[in-house]
C-alpha cells in the first residue's frame, strides 16, 4: 500500500488517506504533497487537481496512475511528477525525496518574521513531526546537521526537520555563527570555547580550526554590542 511505504520512507510524516475527490476537497487542511490517482470514484483525479489548484498553488501534486495517456494534462495543473504504475519501489523513493525537498525549499521561501516587534520576535516556521512549528530565533542554542535533517536544540526540547544549515545560517543574522560544516550556535548561549569546540548552556559544538579567528573576532563584537560582559576563557 503506497501509504505504508510513505510512512516507511518518511516516519516523522502526517499521513492522511482520502477515498474520494470529493473527501479531499471538503478536507479542512491542504495537503503538503499530494499523491493522487486519475480512476478514482466520482470526481476523477484531474478534475480533483483542477479544482484543488484554484485555492492552493503550493500542494506539491504527484499523479500516481496507470492511466499513462493522461501525462499531458497533468501539465495544466503544475504536477511535481507523473508516474505510471507499476513503480518500483526505487523510482517512487527518489521522486518523494525530490518532492520533500521541493517542500522545504517552499518553507525557506515562506519563512516568516515580525520587523515592528523587533528581533526577539524573529522566527522560523519547519515542519516537524508532521506539523508546522513556530521556532523563536531567541531560543535557539545551536542546531546541527545530522542524518539529512537539522537538529534545533532549545532548553527544553530539540525540533528536528528537513532543511539546509546554510539557509538557517543566513536567516539567523550576526548573533550566530556557523563554527562547523556541521554546527551552528547561538553566541548568547555560548559559556566557554577553545579552538575545537564550543561549549554552551547546553551541549557541545566543533569548531573547525580555520573558523576559529572569525568567531573569536564576532563574539567579541557580540559581547560589546549586547554588554554582555561575560567571563569566556
Amino acid at each position: 500500500m503506497i501509504a505504508d511505504k510513505v510512512r516507511r520512507l518518511y516516519p516523522e510524516a502526517e499521513v492522511v488517506i482520502c477515498r474520494s475527490g470529493e473527501e479531499l476537497l471538503q478536507a479542512k487542511q491542504e495537503p503538503d504533497i499530494l499523491l493522487l490517482d486519475i480512476q478514482m470514484p466520482g470526481m476523477n483525479g484531474m478534475e480533483t487537481a483542477r479544482r484543488l489548484r484554484e485555492r492552493s498553488r503550493s500542494t506539491i501534486l504527484i499523479f500516481l496512475t496507470a492511466m499513462a495517456e493522461c501525462v499531458y494534462e497533468a501539465f495544466d495543473v503544475r504536477a511535481f511528477h507523473y508516474l505510471v504504475k507499476p513503480v518500483s519501489d526505487e523510482k517512487f523513493a527518489a521522486v518523494l525525496s525530490r518532492a520533500a525537498a521541493q517542500y522545504q525549499e517552499q518553507l525557506s521561501e515562506h519563512v516568516s518574521t515580525l520587523p515592528e516587534i523587533g528581533d526577539e520576535e524573529r522566527f522560523l516556521m519547519v515542519m516537524s513531526g508532521g506539523k508546522h512549528v513556530k521556532v523563536l530565533m531567541k531560543d535557539i542554542i545551536y542546531a546541527e546537521v545530522f542524518n539529512r535533517k537539522i537538529v534545533i536544540y532549545k532548553r527544553e526540547e530539540d525540533i528536528e526537520y528537513y532543511g539546509k544549515l546554510s539557509e538557517l545560517a543566513e536567516w539567523a543574522g550576526e548573533d550566530f555563527f556557523r563554527s562547523h560544516r556541521a554546527y551552528l550556535v547561538h553566541f548568547k548561549y555560548v559559556v566557554k570555547y577553545d579552538a575545537g569546540n564550543i561549549w554552551l548552556e547546553r551541549g557541545k559544538a566543533l569548531m573547525a580550526k580555520q573558523n576559529y579567528p572569525e568567531f573569536v573576532k564576532k563574539f567579541l563584537k557580540y559581547n560589546q554590542r549586547e554588554g554582555a560582559g561575560r567571563r569566556v576563557w
